[in-house]
């Protein structure tokens, strides 16, 4: 399984490091008085800057730590204390080896540790949990919870509590199909619960940023979870007809609703999508 988890894991990096340009810029869009979202190559950023220092969720790939420290500076000359990693996936930790050389303190699931083991100690998580913890930073707690075999086996999310702001990780790929790594523990049924769950504790004036796409709100969320049941409920009825997965990964009237409005354009097209549900909901 250890070995599987490595592969899912790198195929995943090369599909963004095969794409990776020296054209890559670092945008910096405000959110709040102290929240901000750096959209670069990989998974989005999220950034509180204040008194007590820069804490970043995610740090995307190692190539663009000086350009993200740069964009950084722009934001607040103080230094990064903390970096909380959503979970073990490339694009949202590779940067973790040149921040921790830097100072920062790498914060993350306990999974996600396990998960980089192989990489250099400056890269690993040197703070763990196995449920949910808060910081205490800027003027106001930062509650980091984990949620059960979404994504991975190792998604944490981050709610500010003053701010109103939820970073989701890749529990959350807007106007998009999403990856669900089921051979890092990933499933359909826990990204649907996990997203469930979240859905209680934010309300409508809610901030999110997404682990891919632009800032969005708990209605466009909502319309997420919609998609994802909907697709589920048609994969658990070939499932029951007996179909087998090939059939399925080839039924394109299984997404065509969403198909047609651009849900299959990113990284998992729809036959991905189809194949994904079928493989976890079979199981």
């Amino acid at each position: 399984m250890k070995t599987l988890n490595f592969i899912s894991s790198f195929i995943f990096t090369f599909f963004f490091l095969s794409t990776f340009g020296q054209d890559v810029n670092i945008e910096v869009q405000k959110l709040s008085d102290k929240l901000y979202m750096l959209i670069g190559q990989g998974g989005n950023i999220g950034v509180s800057a204040g008194d007590d220092g820069i804490i970043i969720i995610d740090d995307q790939f190692a190539p663009l730590t000086p350009k993200i420290i740069a964009a950084l500076k722009t934001i607040s000359d103080k230094p990064v204390k903390y970096v909380v990693n959503t979970h073990h996936h490339g694009d949202h930790t590779g940067g973790n080896e040149n921040l921790s050389k830097l100072g920062a303190t790498i914060i993350a699931h306990d999974n996600v540790r396990k998960h980089l083991e192989d990489q250099p100690k400056e890269a690993l998580p040197v703070l763990t949990f196995n449920d949910k913890m808060s910081v205490y930073i800027n003027g106001e707690q930062v509650l980091v919870f984990h949620l059960d075999n979404a994504h991975t086996d190792g998604d944490s999310m981050l709610y500010f509590t003053k701010s109103n702001i939820l970073h989701t990780g890749d529990i959350y790929f807007k106007d998009r199909y999403p990856y669900i790594d089921l051979n890092s523990g990933g499933s359909v049924n826990g990204y649907i619960e996990a997203i469930k769950q979240v859905l209680i504790i934010i309300d409508d004036d809610t901030k999110i940023i997404p682990g891919h796409g632009s800032v969005s709100n708990k209605k466009e969320y909502q319309d997420f979870l919609i998609m994802l049941a909907t697709l589920k409920t048609h994969v658990e009825k070939e499932i029951e007809a007996g179909k087998t997965e090939d059939e399925v990964a080839n039924n394109k009237d299984i997404t065509k609703a969403y198909d047609d409005i651009g849900f299959g354009s990113g990284y998992i097209n729809s036959e991905k999508i189809r194949r994904t549900f079928f493989k976890s909901l079979k199981n």
